[in-house]
């Protein structure tokens, strides 16, 4: 996308008809459709939600696509609602000059995804943040232990429900 635009678009059939030509839009379609579970376009920043077991196989198209660099990754705890997390991946393309974000929701039950760390190394630290202060897994981590927390900490302290004070 080489212009900018003022345009908003929320929900995935605004946003595939209004950004048909979009190249993460094409890719993620061209891959697999039926992953593509909602999009937003807003403030120029195009937002695609994929199915939690697709997270790695997505970013995996949208850096073949030409995506080149990963930003960060964070998590969202929306407890009580269900799914209870949301995973935000900021990706970057350097040539198109435009960043994207890939989210995945992942159920509280489950809470875990497949590790993104033999797409992009740099996702090591990141994942091992979220592990320690949410609780999610990453499958397939090299290292997955806690990073910030002590090894004998209780809990994860981002999770909502997680006592002010902690646990006594």
């Amino acid at each position: 996308m080489s212009e900018t635009t003022n345009n908003s678009f929320i929900g995935k059939a605004a946003v595939l008809a209004g950004l048909p030509d979009h190249k993460a839009l094409k890719a993620i379609l061209a891959w697999n459709e039926q992953a593509l579970t909602d999009a937003t376009f807003d403030r120029n920043e195009l937002t695609l939600t994929v199915a939690a077991d697709q997270i790695r196989a997505a970013l995996q198209t949208v850096q073949a696509a030409g995506y080149n660099f990963f930003e960060d990754m964070t998590a969202v705890d929306w407890f009580p609602s269900s799914p209870r997390f949301q995973l935000s991946y900021h990706i970057l393309s350097h040539s198109y000059k435009e960043r994207i974000r890939l989210r995945a929701f992942v159920h509280e039950d489950v809470s875990s995804v497949e590790s993104i760390t033999s797409v992009w190394p740099a996702a090591n630290y990141y994942e091992r943040e979220v592990f320690d202060l949410f609780g999610i897994r990453f499958e397939g981590h090299p290292n997955l232990r806690r990073i910030m927390m002590p090894d004998d900490w209780v809990g994860h302290p981002l999770r909502k429900d997680y006592p002010v004070e902690g646990y006594r």
